[in-house]
């Protein structure tokens, strides 16, 4: 079994990054999303919501699992048990900061190998901090986000 997780803050998950886990999901046995708790960034949504945002997010796919962590990643891939870590890459700004930390995980572990996905074209531009701008404004997202993120991202703010 070939097993590959996918890290991230997912504050919240996008289409961008469904559309990473669908195609990835074409290549490995497994996916594990990997919700970062991420502190430093200061995420919108709680990790727990995140979590939620996310298994609901790919629940139509039965190759994804969805968990959260707030360990470095190369302890997290020990535990699982995986030797292969998706990223996504929208454009050249985000490839220098991810080939760095490709190597530094590499430098780590090895035998980790990091696998870079473009989203396809009609997502490039999407990004969880795009959608948390529009958000913080009330701006219209249902064509960022999936429906079941959006009806749950409702639910937080109603409670």
């Amino acid at each position: 079994m070939i097993r590959a997780i996918y890290p991230g803050t997912f504050d919240p998950i996008t289409v961008g990054h469904l559309d990473i886990v669908r195609r990835a999901c074409t290549m490995f046995d497994e996916i594990i999303v990997a919700v970062a708790d991420s502190h430093a960034k200061q995420p919108m949504f709680t990790l727990e919501k995140r979590i939620e945002m996310a298994q609901a997010a790919t629940a139509d796919r039965p190759k994804v699992k969805v968990i959260g962590f707030e360990s470095l990643l190369v302890d997290l891939s020990e535990k699982l048990d995986a030797n292969i870590i998706i990223r996504g890459l929208r454009a050249v700004s985000d490839f220098e900061y991810e080939l760095q930390m490709g190597y530094a995980n590499a430098s780590l572990k090895p035998n980790l190998e990091t696998i870079y996905l473009m989203p396809s074209l009609e997502h490039a531009f999407v990004s969880s901090s795009i959608v948390r701008t529009i958000l913080s404004f009330g701006g219209k997202v249902d064509h960022l986000l999936a429906p079941s993120t959006l009806e749950l991202i409702d639910q937080y703010k109603g409670g």
